[in-house]
């Protein structure tokens, strides 16, 4: 492909309100782009992005009749989308447009060197109008959608994006892991800043679900392979069979007979639970669930119940069809390791998830009881999971550092403060922070309300955490909680307790299956990562994909919802037309140069992408077919054929070579078409 002979090209340099500008001098770079060949206009303007500069590109399309656009400003994966919109807006094919990164790739890591910035932006500006020039008129691929949502999780985010989904009018597949839908809302007891009981909001939205003709409700199921592109996703869904098939009259006796007990996740492993079990009264489905792990298929719950429960039912593997995934699997609490702050070693250190159900199930009375003894004084420790520092902390065996922060801690922790002076007058509660971040509406509340309620507050150094250790015999309460309190300059305080309690921080749930399969994007904390948090924060680089609540990393119930909701409306406008447009950049291949050799399919790292398929007229070899809706552009194979028979639309390798030279100084320099 050679350059384009009636090229016009319009060059635009934006100051980004100083981003840009402060470094690199914008007017210079505009005036050395307008002596490039084909280009007719070249101006500046402080913000590119903002209506008034898009607008100037749509302006100068018609007035100078420009058929190609460079905009030099930050990263195209923040506004490479909005001028494309500009150009069709303004009647011109959205792919006539090149974006040059002069942000982070110039202003951003060359500020200390002004002038090479400003000779860096000119040459890349010069690479981008190079390409421009060789760019042709391009058409999205257009793939049939099917109007069905599958969502993966069956908490609060999902529940309410399956909700969303269905209300739009699209068909939805909710599959859950676990035999009972919730998730943790399911064990908590009061949400703030509302105080609502928890039960009282999940209970109506889960009704609302499993009511809903359109919705498909898939408990005790996992994803366990997935394949596929918006529009038209194959997830393979294994599901474990409950075990009761009908409904037990006398529950607590077929309990009675079974002979297996293990921890209750219910409550945070604090009581034991049989085999066969219900979380709590309400919980949906209703039926009971046999736990296959800890089950030993005895068959005496079988005899006592005299009918509706059968052992000898094995899993089951579907096939289920969706045009979009919203992927919404939560996450989980940290498990301190034994003896961090004592956990594991004295039976008072239990943590913040662990206190919540022991104060809802003992919120009547007065008097707050653990461990056969009545508790008259709590230690509260943050940022336990969460803000972790090399060199203080030791990761998990597996695990990287916890470094982030966990976000709800804070505000859940004076929540649990306010609750036991308000619940427990008698209860001295002491806060160990390292700082508080009680960053919502009405989140700060809790601290005012727990200061005014006599809650002492200790703030201790990162590097120097609180330690737990048992009281000596005599001293009347069996812990002792020592800290430096930087509030006093370091004084050293000495905190006999009754009961310690870890703010406990949130993980990622490991959802292999899925992330694998599609090859979804994971960050450094180990969740999923989103394509940009403020322009497009439910969406992954994976089309199609999309994200809801803690899968994305630590949120409340609030967040959660907001961006279930955001994912349904997502998702929705995705399948609204029956079919989906893709960006067009992706692999062709020339069929008279390809010879059958495999080897663009073997550095394909994308299942399906490409396939050989056939006989070449006159010869024996198969040929080489892109998918345009698997491939995802990324070149592999174009490196790989050694006859040159692929290429990549939007980024041919003659306009590689054209870049190549104008950043080399090959690029010819005149006066312009004007």
């Amino acid at each position: 492909m050679s350059r384009e002979p009636d090229a016009r090209v319009g060059v635009y340099v934006c100051h980004c309100g100083g981003n840009i500008s402060d470094v690199v001098d914008v007017r210079r770079v505009a005036e050395m782009a307008g002596q490039l060949q084909g280009v007719v206009v070249a101006r500046t303007h402080m913000f590119m992005c903002s209506d008034p500069g898009q607008q100037m590109i749509q302006e100068d399309i018609a007035k100078e009749r420009l058929n190609r656009v460079v905009v030099a400003s930050c990263s195209p994966r923040l506004h490479e989308l909005t001028f494309r919109n500009a150009l069709r807006r303004a009647g011109l094919n959205p792919y006539l447009y090149e974006h040059a990164n002069i942000r982070e790739q110039v202003s951003w890591v060359t500020h200390a060197h002004p002038d090479q910035a400003t000779a860096k932006a000119v040459r890349l500006v010069a690479a981008a109008v190079a390409k421009a020039c060789r760019l042709e008129p391009l058409e999205p691929i257009r793939v049939k959608a099917r109007r069905h949502a599958v969502v993966v999780g069956g908490g609060v985010s999902g529940l309410k994006a399956a909700r969303d989904l269905a209300a739009s009018g699209l068909g939805v597949t909710l599959i859950e892991r676990s035999p009972f839908l919730g998730g943790h809302v399911a064990q908590l007891d009061r949400l703030y800043p509302t105080n609502e009981v928890a039960g009282e909001l999940l209970d109506p939205l889960v009704q609302e679900v499993v009511r809903h003709p359109s919705i498909q409700v898939m408990t005790n199921a996992e994803v366990v392979a997935a394949r596929g592109y918006v529009g038209s996703f194959q997830l393979t869904v294994r599901r474990r069979p409950r075990g009761v098939t009908a409904p037990i009259p006398d529950l607590a006796a077929v309990q009675a007979a079974c002979p297996m007990e293990v921890e209750n996740e219910y409550d945070y492993g604090l009581s034991l639970r049989k085999a066969i079990y219900r979380p709590y009264d309400g919980c949906y489905p209703p039926l009971p669930a046999v736990d296959w792990q800890s089950c030993n298929r005895c068959g005496r719950c079988a005899g006592v119940a005299g009918g509706g429960i059968d052992l000898d039912l094995e899993p089951s593997v579907e096939q289920v069809d969706a045009g979009v995934i919203v992927v919404a699997t939560g996450f989980e609490h940290y498990e301190p390791p034994l003896g961090e702050f004592g956990y594991g070693e004295f039976r008072e250190v239990v943590t913040l998830p662990q206190l919540v159900r022991i104060m809802a199930s003992q919120r009547e009375g007065g008097t707050l009881r653990w461990n056969g003894r009545d508790v008259r004084s709590v230690a509260l420790i943050h940022c336990v999971g969460s803000r972790q520092i090399g060199g203080v902390h030791r990761p998990r065996e597996g695990e990287e550092l916890h470094e982030y922060c966990s976000r709800v801690c804070c505000t859940a922790t004076l929540q649990a403060a306010d609750e036991l002076r308000e619940l427990y007058p008698g209860v001295d509660v002491f806060d160990f922070y390292r700082d508080i971040r009680t960053y919502g509406r009405g989140h700060e509340d809790y601290y005012e309300r727990a200061t005014r309620r006599g809650v002492l507050f200790f703030r201790y150094a990162p590097e120097d955490p609180p330690t737990v250790e048992r009281a000596d015999a005599g001293q009347g309460h069996p812990l002792v909680v020592r800290a430096k309190d930087r509030l006093t300059w370091g004084e050293e305080v000495e905190v006999p307790v009754d009961l310690v309690v870890l703010a406990v921080g949130m993980v990622p749930r490991r959802a292999s299956e899925l992330i694998d399969s599609l090859k979804l994007p994971v960050g450094s904390d180990g969740f999923l990562l989103e394509v940009h948090p403020k322009l497009r924060p439910v969406e992954v680089a994976v089309n199609g994909v999309l994200l809801a609540g803690t899968c994305q990393g630590p949120k409340d119930v609030t967040e959660s919802a907001a961006a279930a909701s955001a994912s349904a409306a997502k998702a929705a406008a995705l399948l609204a037309r029956g079919y989906v447009e893709l960006d067009p950049f992706a692999a062709t291949i020339t069929p008279e140069k390809c010879d059958g050799c495999g080897e663009c399919l073997e550095s394909c790292g994308y299942e399906g992408a490409i396939l050989l398929r056939g006989d070449r007229a006159g010869g024996s070899k198969p040929v080489a077919e892109i998918n345009p809706a698997l491939c995802k552009g990324c070149g592999s194979c174009v490196a790989a054929c050694r006859r040159g028979a692929v290429e990549l639309k939007g980024w041919t390798l003659e306009q590689f070579d054209a870049m190549v030279d104008a950043i080399c100084g090959e690029e010819p320099v005149g006066e312009g078409t004007r």
